[in-house]
């Protein structure tokens, strides 16, 4: 297997970053309480953020229900991590951690340094538009093989 770094120069990988909160998100625990979690968390996101250089961006539904209030973390050039199970307390651990993603220099957000909250509730990370690991060709002959 190779590496799935975005390699780069000493440059960061990116030159803004984004948060995205599900503002629908309910947690199973809350029905019908108003504003849903989700909403609240983007409120204490945006509020974390503020003067930070990093946007907080409401969206109507990241499709986690399940592992929900949701939040996701994008940079151009860098990977993107979706994250589950977080609360009002977790807007710092996101503001922090799109601050780790914003200055890593190959795209990926560091294991080590992430706040608690965005190691135990990552859902995902979703490879960069222009990210290319494998030929598919080398991809065939290793399934072939097997």
């Amino acid at each position: 297997m190779t590496d799935q770094t975005n390699t780069c120069d000493s440059a960061p990988a990116c030159d803004s970053a984004t948060i995205f909160v599900c503002v629908t998100c309910r947690a199973c625990a809350e029905p019908g309480v108003e504003p849903p979690p989700g909403a609240r968390l983007a409120a204490a996101a945006a509020a974390a953020a503020r003067d930070t250089g990093i946007t907080v961006q409401p969206v109507r539904c990241l499709a986690n229900c399940t592992r929900g209030p949701s939040a996701a973390i994008r940079c151009s050039r860098s990977w993107t991590y979706v994250f589950g199970g977080l609360d009002v307390a977790c807007a710092g651990a996101l503001v922090k951690g799109a601050r780790l993603l914003l200055e890593s220099k190959d795209g990926l957000l560091p294991w080590r340094e992430r706040p608690e909250p965005l190691k135990r509730g990552l859902i995902a990370r979703v490879p960069p538009l222009d990210f290319a690991e494998l030929d598919i060709g080398t991809l065939a002959i290793q399934e072939s093989a097997e």
